[in-house]
């Protein structure tokens, strides 16, 4: 068979914006291990040891059983460890608790969404944007459910009431709804009664919520006394009814990204669904990662470090929310949650007033940033390909360590002060 014919099996797979970024750094000589590059682009926590964090793992043993595959749904053991936590940190002396059946594990949150996509029926799926870039494909390419996009409005702060929901819901016929909570990338965090309400508004109308949950530990405001750290599980009233499905994983929360340990909690017939595709989608992930896993969902250890978290995170966010302040990024919302801010960048000179132009120059100082026409979620790419309502925002991570969020808030003020000497 002719190497054309072979290639004309195969569709252009885009690539998502982080991907994106990375990649064209790459070309110029990105490397994650090359410490002169100010890496703002990518969704990853500093994953070193941090001030008043637990000891970081070094070393996976392996047990001799765990050669063999492992369960698709996950090593039983991290599922009731996963449930075990949720419980204490979210339904306390509540009557439905849940169970290792209760959940499924899966090799990253891509992964998991994955499953759960591929779980859903023939249904209109609500989306929000701006939201996570990744989601764009994951909504396309299975093609049972029907993605309704929902824009949210910036001169409301990315506010989506209860009322709004129940609006929704009703005018739209919408029978699922997928969100990350806190948002990725506006920071905007669905919290406390809020939450409660929305839970309250999906049990009453049967619409699933799909909850990406992945920064639930990087909360700036937390609703519930001194640890920061929220989820629809506390809202839930009984776990194998109410229509509320929550992904997480070690990735964010506990800043292990390349173990691509990631949970999915729900009912158990949803378990049971996304099990089933995980199946025939990639078989299950690692036994002696999961194994590992175990012990780092001590409640006392997730405790010690969402603190820590909690204290280097607040520093960095300060930070970064003043410099790119200072040098004309505005900010329709500092970010409630989340280790990111989204930035407005109209009062920027060109051409550093478009995200892909920021992108562009900054590359050249060894800056990666993300720009905002990524996270105009667009399944398919149906809507029109006029230009995109995102053009003017840029999404920056304040998860690197705070000196190189220094060098590259120096960087990008050189770049701006350039430009702008350069307009006249």
């Amino acid at each position: 068979m002719s190497e054309q014919a072979t290639n004309s099996a195969f569709r252009a797979v885009p690539r998502t914006g982080v991907i994106f970024v990375t990649t064209e750094a790459t070309r110029r000589g990105y490397s994650s291990r090359d410490a002169s590059w100010c890496n703002l682009g990518q969704g990853q926590p500093e994953t070193d040891a941090l001030d008043g964090a637990p000891p970081r793992v070094l070393d996976v043993p392996i047990n001799p059983a765990d050669q063999d595959y492992a369960p698709v749904p996950g090593v039983w053991e991290l599922r009731e460890a996963v449930a075990n936590l949720y419980n204490r940190l979210y339904r306390r002396g509540l009557k439905s608790q849940y169970s290792a059946e209760n959940v499924s594990i899966s090799s990253g949150g891509r992964q998991a969404l994955t499953r759960v996509a591929a779980s859903i029926d023939h249904v209109n799926l609500g989306h929000f944007l701006p939201d996570y870039t990744a989601y764009e494909e994951l909504l396309d390419i299975f093609r049972a459910f029907t993605a309704i996009p929902i824009l949210l409005d910036s001169n409301r702060g990315y506010a989506f009431t209860p009322d709004d929901l129940h609006r929704e819901v009703q005018g739209r016929g919408l029978s699922a709804l997928l969100v990350s909570n806190p948002c990725n990338p506006t920071g905007k965090h669905i919290r406390g009664d809020e939450l409660e309400q929305w839970v309250r508004v999906a049990r009453n109308f049967d619409c699933t919520l799909i909850l990406d949950e992945f920064y639930s530990h990087y909360v700036w405001d937390p609703p519930h006394g001194d640890l920061p750290v929220e989820s629809a599980a506390r809202y839930v009233e009984d776990v194998d009814r109410d229509p509320v499905v929550i992904l997480d994983g070690l990735t964010k929360n506990w800043r292990y990204p390349g173990w691509r340990v990631a949970w999915t909690v729900g009912p158990k017939s949803v378990i049971e669904s996304v099990a089933s595709a995980g199946s025939f989608l990639d078989g299950g992930g690692s036994a002696p990662l999961q194994r590992v896993a175990i012990p780092l969902l001590d409640e006392q250890r997730t405790a010690q470090e969402t603190r820590a978290i909690a204290t280097v995170f607040k520093q960095k966010r300060d930070y970064l929310l003043e410099r790119l302040q200072k040098i004309g990024v505005t900010v329709d919302l500092a970010p409630e949650g989340t280790f990111y801010v989204w930035g407005k960048l109209s009062g920027l000179p060109q051409p550093l007033s478009d995200g892909m132009g920021l992108f562009r120059a900054a590359l050249e100082e060894k800056v990666i940033t993300v720009p905002g026409e990524f996270f105009d979620v667009n399944p398919g790419k149906r809507r029109s390909a006029q230009s995109s309502r995102f053009r003017d925002y840029a999404r920056f991570s304040f998860g690197p360590p705070l000196e190189s969020l220094r060098t590259a808030c120096d960087r990008l003020a050189n770049l701006v002060a350039e430009a702008s000497r350069k307009a006249g």
